[in-house]
């Protein structure tokens, strides 16, 4: 690695250091002052950003529907941005809120209380949106940020930063707030996970390539997930009509996302009656299936679903399906061959669904709706920094109070330990 490169990085995670002391004591008012100004200032580069993001798709031609889809942004998106801040400047500051207190025998009072983070790098992929979200909810919880989009994306993500930053400009804060590496240089990843002297933790955001090379490389925590391969298993129970819908829109709506439905699973009770209706939904639209023996039987078009297609996040128009023989087998097969993201259920039966919901170890289980809604946003966050598959220290949508730690504080009046 070269050692200006290296310098470099080093110098943003000091400044970003330094930033993040003053930014975990900052009033809640000012957090918001500057997030309306971001929001503002975004829209204000409309222009900008998609001159910008024009050049980024130019040079991603031919990378695939998906990929371009998470590249894109439009008005619509913009928009999306902004008024994803302007939701984070409405929630509450979770820094010095009081989780907890206590009395103990010596008369010492404790306080459990939220405290930031310190500094958190964010290393992600395609989605130019996540500089605006991230830059926000670490903002608000008072966190300085360090952003690394992917080179894809590197002048789409300029032209948002270059925004944000005239916001934090105007209030004073320091410009080590929010950072972005500059370099399309890979080895600058490599460089960032060693600083864990400067960084506090790491989220990484995109494939599952990128995420194993993060968390197998990093000195410093990572949160991730590595895939979202969600489910929705129709039960005997279901309301067919209502499985349809929910089933062709956690498909089709934006299939490229790690909230998309990769595999249905339906009860053997309603095979016949659920199947050839909604697979043909699916063919029409353009969805190429991949089934078990029952449901080529019923679809003799569909292709044969292997092993593998039942471990696979294809962020595509493809599904597998899979007829079960009850509760049972469905809760086994998403336990064994899902990636603990997001799975539902859709029944009407409320004793099936609580099983389902008990049993099935995945961040977010449902019953009678979507796996699209994993999402910050679509969950009251305002926004969210990624979604975690891991145990600790969070897990699910990420947001603000995910993006804080706790501290003690205790008060004494001269106590002295026996």
């Amino acid at each position: 690695m070269k050692k200006d490169l290296q310098k470099e990085i080093e110098n943003i995670a000091k400044k970003a250091r330094e930033a993040s002391r003053l930014l975990a004591n900052l009033p809640t008012s000012v957090k918001n002052a500057v997030l309306k100004d971001m929001a503002a200032a975004l829209l204000a580069a409309k222009s900008d950003i998609l001159n910008a993001n024009k050049k980024d798709i130019a040079a991603s031609a031919g990378k695939g529907k998906a990929f371009i889809d998470r590249l894109t942004l439009d008005e619509a998106r913009i928009k999306q941005m902004a008024d994803g801040l302007l939701a984070v400047s409405r929630l509450a500051d979770p820094v010095g809120e009081l989780i907890r207190g206590w009395n103990v025998p010596s008369g010492l009072r404790i306080h459990k209380v939220r405290s930031a983070l310190g500094t958190i790098a964010i290393i992600y992929e395609s989605r130019p949106n996540v500089t605006a979200d991230c830059a926000g909810l670490c903002l608000k919880s008072g966190n300085s940020v360090i952003l690394r989009g992917g080179s894809e994306s590197l002048n789409s993500n300029l032209a948002i930063y270059k925004a944000l930053i005239s916001a934090i400009q105007k209030h004073g804060l320091p410009p080590g707030s929010i950072n972005l590496i500059k370099t399309r240089e890979r080895k600058a990843v490599d460089a960032l996970l060693k600083l864990n002297e400067y960084i506090d933790l790491v989220i990484p955001r995109g494939g599952e390539e990128l995420i194993r090379k993060v968390a197998n490389s990093s000195r410093i925590p990572v949160i991730k997930h590595y895939k979202g391969i969600c489910h929705v298993y129709v039960d005997a129970w279901a309301d067919l009509n209502m499985a349809e819908k929910i089933c062709f829109n956690a498909k089709v709506q934006r299939p490229g996302v790690c909230n998309a439905m990769e595999s249905m699973l339906v009860h053997v009770d309603v095979a016949a009656r659920f199947l050839p209706g909604m697979l043909k939904k699916f063919k029409d639209a353009g969805v190429e299936v991949r089934g078990c023996p029952l449901t080529r039987k019923i679809a003799k078009w569909a292709k044969r679903a292997t092993d593998k297609d039942y471990r696979t996040e294809y962020l595509d128009l493809i599904l597998s399906v899979k007829v079960v023989k009850d509760i049972d087998e469905a809760i086994a097969h998403i336990n064994n061959y899902g990636s603990h993201h997001s799975d539902s259920i859709v029944t009407d039966d409320n004793a099936e669904a609580l099983k389902f919901l008990k049993q099935v170890d995945s961040a977010c289980v449902y019953q009678n709706a979507s796996t699209r809604f994993t999402d910050g946003n679509q969950f009251g966050m305002g926004a969210e920094i990624g979604i975690s598959t891991d145990k600790l220290h969070a897990r699910g949508p990420m947001a603000l109070e995910e993006l804080t730690t706790y501290k003690y504080m205790v008060f004494g009046s001269g106590q002295v330990r026996q």
